[in-house]
Formats: structure tokens, C-alpha cells, sequence
């Protein structure tokens, strides 16, 4: 097989399955639960840093991280009264599994987000909303990181039903546009084809947007690349602009967000960083929620990842360091 064929052929399924999970019937859940964690590494932990923000947004109940080390080499943490959203493309990586056990031992609703049926960490949840994306061959996971955020939106639905219209019509603006390439395709291709080091610069779930797309970067393109809010980046992080830098910022359009991007990206360009704002905008798309319009930034940019790993001789089907289900503890 040609060298990064099935990525793209991964990532051109990536917005029908965003629309396919969105539109899934969650499970019942529980209705006095006072805030979630979530449990994922990696790509997972993108999708779940997307979804922890729409959430807080339309929920109003805190929604943060907890690492898999404190249930697979540590005690756990009491969980009453809290949701757990337990988010893994495998569902088969040791620390989770151990993550799903000690969270319900704990207290905790688990609710596992999964590609693979029957997986070991579904077994281990009180529910699961599948992804359903189908199997994912090439080594880093696209389409399932999107359908992953959407099956999360199906779960936000349950908890907030006058989120669901909205999630939905978002979801068939990312079905319809997602396939689209980037208008700045090749630009953006050439600036990270010659880049020594990127930021990655977003906000609210931009920033779980950013996170995934610095890690691909990596992944794929062997390519040094930081995620950064665009609050944070202005603090030490912003001494590396005066060394030469390219930037990618993630434009979602999240409300609040503009004056805080608008401000990052003139400070960046000030230190003669190059600065690259993308956003769905760019391919006509408005009014979206902010996951799904982070959702459709990813759709967006992978293929852009895709031939920058091609440009800088790599295969992104196969880097050569990783592999499909990452086992850790």
C-alpha cells in the first residue's frame, strides 16, 4: 500500500462519523451527579479536553482531568455523585481498564466512549456510547478521535436535551464540509513542511482541538510542536517567538474567545512569529457549538498533517516508533 493511504482514507470518513455518533441515543444516567472526570491519554485525552469545556459551558457542573496513574499505580480518589467519562479508541490499555475498575470501586458512574465493541473497558462501565467509526488501521487514530467528541455530544444531549437540536445541526454542517480541503492547504503544508518548531494555540475547545493536532504533528511529521492556550502562551512560552516560530491558532469561534486570540496572535507576530488562524469560517461554517466546530477544525487539518508527513518523508500510516494500542500502567 502507498505510503499514508490509509490515513487519508480514515480521515475522509471522519465527518460521517462525527454526524453518526452525535445522533446515537445515549444511555441513562444518572440525574444528581455534581460533576465528571475524565480518564483517557493521548488523542483520547484531546477529545476529552473538547468535550470537558462544552460540557461545563452547557451543563454548568466542573468537568476536569484525572490521570490513570492514581487508579493503576495509586489507591483512587473518592468519586460519589460524579460521572466518569472514560474515553479510549482500544478500550484495551491496561491503565485504563484498571482506571474503569477503580472508578466504579470508588463511587463513580462510568461511562466508557470506545471503537471497539466489547472491549475490556466497556465491560468494566455501568454505560457506553460506541463510537462507531469502524476499524482504524493506520497507527494514528483520526476518525475515531472525531467520533469520539461526537459520541460525547450524544451524551451531552442526555444530560442537557435543549443541547441536542444544536448538536445535531452542527454535526450535519461537519458531515457536509468536514471533506472538504482546507483552502489553504498547500500554504499551510509548506510553512510546516520547513518549520523547526510549532505552537499550536487555542481556546476553550480549541484548546483540546490544539492539543490533538500538536500530538499528530509529532506522530506523524517527527515535527516538535507545543499546544498552548492562547492566555498561557503569553506568559514564558512567548520568549520562543523571538528564535523563529510557526504558529497554528484555532479559531472556533467559542464565545469570549476572539479577544484573547486577536491578542495572542498580534504579541506572536510582534516577535515575528508566523502566524497561520484557522477556523471553520474558512470553509463557510458558522454557527456551530464549539465542539463541533473543533471537531470540524480537526477534519480540517489532518489532511494537512497528512502531507506535511509525506513532505518530510515519513509515512504517517506507520510511525515508526508507535503502534495502535499504546500499553501503559
Amino acid at each position: 500500500m502507498t505510503a499514508g493511504n490509509q490515513m487519508a482514507a480514515e480521515i475522509a470518513e471522519a465527518p460521517d462519523a462525527f454526524l453518526r455518533a452525535v445522533r446515537q441515543d445515549a444511555p441513562p444516567l444518572p440525574s444528581g451527579w455534581r460533576g465528571a472526570y475524565t480518564i483517557a491519554r493521548g488523542s483520547s485525552d484531546a477529545a476529552a479536553l473538547i468535550l470537558a469545556y462544552e460540557i461545563m459551558r452547557e451543563a454548568g457542573r466542573p468537568v476536569t482531568s484525572l490521570p490513570p496513574s492514581v487508579f493503576s499505580i495509586g489507591q483512587g480518589v473518592a468519586l460519589d455523585d460524579a460521572l466518569i467519562l472514560l474515553v479510549s479508541q482500544s478500550g484495551a490499555s491496561e491503565d485504563l481498564i484498571r482506571s474503569a475498575q477503580g472508578a466504579r470501586a470508588r463511587g463513580g458512574h462510568v461511562v466508557a466512549i470506545t471503537n471497539v465493541p466489547g472491549s475490556p473497558v466497556e465491560a468494566e462501565a455501568q454505560a457506553c456510547l460506541p463510537i462507531g467509526a469502524g476499524p482504524e488501521l493506520a497507527v494514528p487514530a483520526t476518525k475515531t478521535v472525531v467520533g469520539a467528541v461526537g459520541a460525547g455530544l450524544a451524551l451531552l444531549s442526555s444530560l442537557v436535551p435543549s443541547y441536542a437540536a444544536r448538536a445535531q445541526a452542527s454535526a450535519e454542517v461537519v458531515a457536509r464540509l468536514g471533506g472538504q480541503a482546507h483552502p489553504h492547504l498547500t500554504s499551510l503544508r509548506h510553512a510546516l513542511e520547513s518549520a523547526q518548531s510549532v505552537y499550536v494555540i487555542g481556546r476553550d475547545t480549541g484548546f483540546g482541538a490544539a492539543q490533538e493536532i500538536a500530538l499528530k504533528l509529532k506522530e506523524c511529521c517527527a515535527l516538535h510542536a507545543e499546544a498552548y492556550s492562547a492566555s498561557e502562551v503569553l506568559h514564558g512560552p512567548l520568549q520562543l517567538a523571538t528564535e523563529g516560530l510557526t504558529v497554528l491558532l484555532l479559531d472556533t469561534g467559542a464565545p469570549g474567545t476572539a479577544d484573547s486570540l486577536d491578542v495572542a496572535e498580534q504579541r506572536l507576530a510582534d516577535q515575528d512569529a508566523v502566524v497561520h488562524r484557522v477556523s471553520p469560517a474558512d470553509v463557510g461554517a458558522t454557527d456551530l457549538t464549539p465542539a463541533a466546530a473543533a471537531a470540524l477544525l480537526l477534519c480540517l487539518l489532518y489532511p494537512v498533517v497528512h502531507a506535511t508527513a509525506l513532505a518530510r518523508g515519513h509515512d504517517p500510516d506507520a510511525p515508526e516508533t508507535l503502534s495502535k494500542v499504546t500499553r501503559t500502567t
